[in-house]
């Protein structure tokens, strides 16, 4: 049976407490399209547990598993092969039990794990410091817009016109509560990232520059000169990356002159799991900043005996400080997927992630030659990691559609990121990681040249 402890009296002495006149006012900001106005329709009102059972297994079986397709979609969220030792380790008791390490004293573990977490993201970013993690990449780069707010006290946001639109989406729709100026840009279909259009966009009134490193192109833009343009203006710049990976082969953003990096941490130890749950990662290239991260950060110390310990060394978030003094509101750190990346980390240390990111990106030059010489497709890209944009002579919304029904899951169509765009609707991105091979090359290759002949 369903708990509802309040009496109807109690509802209306709440509500007219804080000035509603019914519950339906409370959800006046959600679009009434979106609103359910009765029962979820063609939903029975009950069924046996056995039946829900049978029904949704019935469900689960029109799913396409990653591993059952030559698999190509990347564009922020990518398939690679997780140890099982990974699953193992997180699945033991004390880390699987644990919530919060709200008494350090007999969390020893958990604030270890995430001290040790901090200190491979911070490397990884090539940032002196990085938090305890944030709940996936898209909020992550939120709070670092917000961070740069309070940093330099501005309200202007440069966004490049090659931020994941779901990552833009994000920042637009918390703006609108801090009154933040958004400065976006249209994404343009070209070989090399749009870098003189961006800096011209950088005016003294810029809080910050957000630059997607590499890109939603799979393009490599120039962070150095970037940096260098806001910072001559006063402005931070914030980098954004999806592909962790990515840096087992390329500079860090910290190395050239990103002041904040941010990202999402999935590609590392935590699965693709339908979307969820994934993992925000989030560092500051100086160490003055420290006090304006948002999340926590673990610390190292020394107990009375002179023996290592670890601390919450800060905690700016509004459960643990004033409302008014809080940098975010963020209650968790997503803190399993932070043990699986630090694990996963862990298992492969630097010799085995730059040995991965070779890996990637020699498959996906062999996949980029094959696929050019397809006729119908162009490659776009003068460079990039395991990640790169076609142009197909077709729409290829379409075709990704029709090349699913054969097992071959060929990218991510650019039309379905922009669907207002109408010169996308022959782009694709293709991903490539160490779980492809070059029979799946071969395959997505052979239904392309029958589905543009």
């Amino acid at each position: 049976m369903r708990y509802l402890p309040l009496t109807d009296t109690d509802r209306s002495a709440m509500l007219e407490t804080i000035g509603a006149a019914s519950v339906d006012d409370l959800f006046v900001d959600v679009p009434e399209v979106a609103r359910l106005d009765g029962p979820i329709r063609d939903l029975p009102m009950h069924a046996s547990e056995m039946a829900v059972e049978k029904h949704m297994r019935g469900l689960s079986k029109q799913n396409l598993a990653a591993a059952d397709a030559a698999f190509f979609l990347g564009a922020g969220a990518y398939r690679h092969h997780v140890p099982a030792s990974v699953d193992h380790i997180i699945q033991r008791g004390e880390f699987l039990t644990a919530y919060t390490p709200y008494q350090p004293e007999i969390a020893q573990g958990t604030l270890q794990m995430l001290f040790e977490f901090q200190s491979q993201v911070a490397r990884l970013y090539g940032c002196a410091v990085a938090n305890a993690s944030m709940y996936d990449g898209s909020t992550a780069c939120w709070e670092a817009v917000a961070m740069a707010g309070r940093v330099t006290r501005r309200k202007r946001v440069v966004m490049s016109g090659a931020l994941h639109p779901h990552y833009a989406e994000v920042v637009k729709t918390m703006a609108k509560f801090t009154e933040d100026v958004i400065a976006d840009a249209k994404p343009a279909i070209q070989a090399e990232p749009d870098n003189d259009g961006l800096i011209s966009r950088i005016d003294d009134e810029t809080s910050c520059v957000v630059v997607q490193y590499p890109d939603i192109l799979g393009r490599l833009p120039n962070l150095e000169e970037i940096a260098e343009a806001a910072h001559a203006k006063g402005a931070l710049l914030i980098a954004v990356n999806t592909e962790p990976v990515a840096l087992g082969a390329i500079k860090s953003p910290g190395e050239l002159g990103a002041d904040i990096v941010v990202g999402e941490g999935q590609s590392i130890g935590v699965g693709l799991q339908f979307g969820g749950p994934y993992l925000g990662l989030f560092a500051v290239r100086d160490k003055k900043h420290v006090r304006q991260m948002p999340g926590r950060l673990c610390g190292e110390t020394v107990d009375a005996d002179g023996k290592r310990g670890f601390v919450l060394t800060l905690s700016t978030r509004e459960q643990h400080i004033r409302r008014e003094k809080a940098t975010s509101n963020i209650c968790t750190n997503s803190g399993l997927c932070a043990l699986a990346f630090s694990v996963h980390m862990t298992l492969l240390g630097e010799k085995g992630l730059r040995q991965l990111a070779a890996e990637n990106h020699r498959l996906a030059c062999i996949a980029a030659d094959k696929l050019s010489a397809v006729p119908g497709v162009t490659l776009l890209n003068n460079s990039f990691f395991n990640e790169f944009t076609l142009l197909l002579d077709g729409d290829a919304r379409q075709i990704v559609r029709d090349l699913s029904q054969q097992n071959i899951l060929a990218g991510v169509s650019l039309a379905r990121l922009y669907p207002d765009v109408e010169e996308f609707s022959g782009g694709l991105l293709v991903a490539l990681t160490e779980t492809t091979t070059e029979e799946d090359i071969e395959t997505l290759c052979s239904a392309l040249k029958e589905k543009l002949s």
